[in-house]
Formats: C-alpha cells, structure tokens, sequence
C-alpha cells in the first residue's frame, strides 16, 4: 500500500505524533522507491536531526548520497533562520539610507526569537527544495516533526501566499499615491532637481516589489504543488495507543481542512497477537484503539508493521524493514 503510493506521487510528507516511527518509516519508504529504481531525496524537517542517528552517520544541510538512487539531508532551523535574516538584511540594508542600517540590524536580531520565525525560514526552505528537487528527483521524502508543529506548516502556504499578496498590493497602492502626489507637485523649476531622487526612488520600490513577487512566488508555487492530490499525498505514522490514535484524528482534521489529503494511515510498531499472554493482549487492547480509527477515518486506507525485536539503526537493518512495507 504505502509502496504503491510512493510509485504514484512526486512529494510524500510523513507525519504524526512523536516517538512513533515517522522518521524509520519514512527513510525505508524512501528506500524501497530507490531500491526500486527511482531517484529519490529524503528530507528532514525535524530539529532532532534523526536522519543521522537513523543512518548511524552525519547528515546536513545539503543532499548527501546514502546509498544507489537515494540522497538525504536534514534542514537545520537555526542555520535556515540565519540565512532567512541575511537576506532580508542584505536587502534591507541596499535599500534604506546607511544612517538606518543599525536600526535595521537591531531589528534583525529582535526577529530571530519572534514567534512564526522559524516555521516561515523552513517553509521558504521547503519550497526551494520542492522546486529544484522536483527537476531532479522521482519523489521526494518529508520526515516532518511532531504534529502541532506539521500542522501548522502545512497550512503556512496558504497564509503566507496571501500574505505577501496582500503586501504587493499594498505597495503598488502606496506607489500610485506617491506618483499622483509627485504629479500634483511638480513644476518645471524643480523638475531637474527631483529627477535624480525620483530614479532612485522608483529603482528602491521595484527592488521590493522583486523581493516580495520572489516570495510571492515560492510561497504560491508550494501551495499548488501540496494542493495538487495527483503529486502530494500525507501519511501518518502512529502507534496503536490512545494518545496517537486521538492525535492521528485531530491532525488529519487539520490537514484537510488545509487541503492536504491522508492516503494512508502506518500503525507501527504493532504487537502480534501470538507469542504469549502478555502480547496477546496487547494486541487485544491495541485493537480496541484502533476501532476508532476504522470510525472515524474509515475512507483512509491503512497498514500495520509489527512491532521488531531490535532498533533499526543503519542501512541493512533499514532494508530489512522496508521489506515489511510490501
């Protein structure tokens, strides 16, 4: 089932609530597309950067070949802030007079910590990677973090797409005022003196429409990338206990509403229902959680991996769990 899916579709964003396998799942989904004969990149949006210690080894920034067919890399919120804040500030600085720059920088530095910061960098992030990647790879692997925080980054395109339109518009009506006002003021005595100003000044506010329509832009083409069901689908990984499962309602309540589709639901981690009392009823109670599921969510499809005996940590054992994604 999850196979069959990463075969139909070009981005695959895996989420859920913490601790409860997204990032083995997702990398041996991953692998299976690349095993298969597909290119694939795997990418983490996760602060715990578990990619590295799935792999056994470190893993950056940038894509990094793991194995035939399949390259990896973990987005790095503080160093993805760092260079959001760069380029604003290079920016900022090229258009404002020099006497405001310290004004600027200390702007800057208040805006690292202000609340949005880092979920605005990653998906800005996330869209330059969506929008090379797709030219280069298959399919392309989001291991996301925790769900309140995929939540919110997935309804992010919408807003921040409206957002920047809206402040475009704003612009271009505070331009047409601003030129009506300097036709309503000008005479043939001051034309020479203010041409200059007025070159410059022109020049300073199609630099931030560019800016803005940049961002307009990565910001709209995400947005229709992630609303296109022929390209994008979300799976969520949990466990069979009541917290995940109540967890696993709410985010895909959330995430429709966002217009994002759940194809598949990934019950990791499931007891077997032999091998003894104990894990018998496990299972037995396991399945009691899982009925809410089969009633709320009955349209979305799902699988179960049993729960295994050891970690999985490095490749080969990642292998050997891609072969029970079947």
């Amino acid at each position: 089932m999850l196979l069959e899916l990463a075969n139909k579709r070009k981005l695959l964003f895996f989420g859920g609530k913490g601790g409860v396998g997204k990032t083995t799942v997702s990398a041996a989904t991953a692998l299976a597309r690349a095993n298969a004969g597909g290119k694939v990149l795997l990418v983490s949006t996760d602060p715990a950067h578990n990619l590295g210690h799935l792999f056994d080894r470190k893993i950056g920034p940038r894509p990094m070949r793991i194995t035939a067919g399949l390259d990896a890399m973990e987005l790095d919120p503080e160093e993805t802030v760092d260079l959001h804040l760069k380029e604003v500030s290079r920016a900022l600085h090229q258009l404002m007079p020099v006497t405001q720059h310290g004004e600027i920088d200390k702007h800057m530095q208040l805006s690292r910590d202000a609340p949005g910061m880092q979920e605005a960098a990653i998906l800005e992030r996330i869209a330059e990677v969506v929008e090379t990647g797709l030219k280069e790879y298959d399919l392309i692997v989001f291991d996301t973090a925790p769900s309140g925080h995929t939540a919110r980054l997935m309804a992010l395109p919408e807003m921040m797409s409206a957002w920047t339109e809206g402040l475009i518009k704003r612009r271009e009506k505070a331009d047409r005022f601003a030129e009506f006002v300097r036709d309503l003021g000008s005479d043939s005595s001051m034309e020479d003196k203010t041409l200059g100003a007025n070159d410059q000044e022109q020049e300073k506010e199609s630099r931030i429409r560019q800016i803005l329509n940049r961002r307009r832009l990565k910001f709209a083409g995400l947005r229709d990338h992630i609303a296109d069901k022929s390209c994008t689908s979300f799976v969520i990984v949990l466990a069979a206990e009541r917290l995940p499962v109540l967890e696993t309602l709410e985010l895909q309540h959330k995430l429709a509403h966002s217009g994002v589709q759940v194809e598949c639901l990934i019950v990791n981690k499931r007891s077997p229902d032999s091998g003894g009392q104990f894990l018998e009823e496990r299972h037995a109670q396991e399945a009691e959680h899982l009925k809410l599921l089969d009633e709320k969510l009955p349209s979305v499809p799902r699988q179960e991996i049993e729960l295994m005996a050891h970690d999985v940590v490095g490749l080969e054992a990642l292998e050997a769990f891609s072969r029970k994604l079947g």
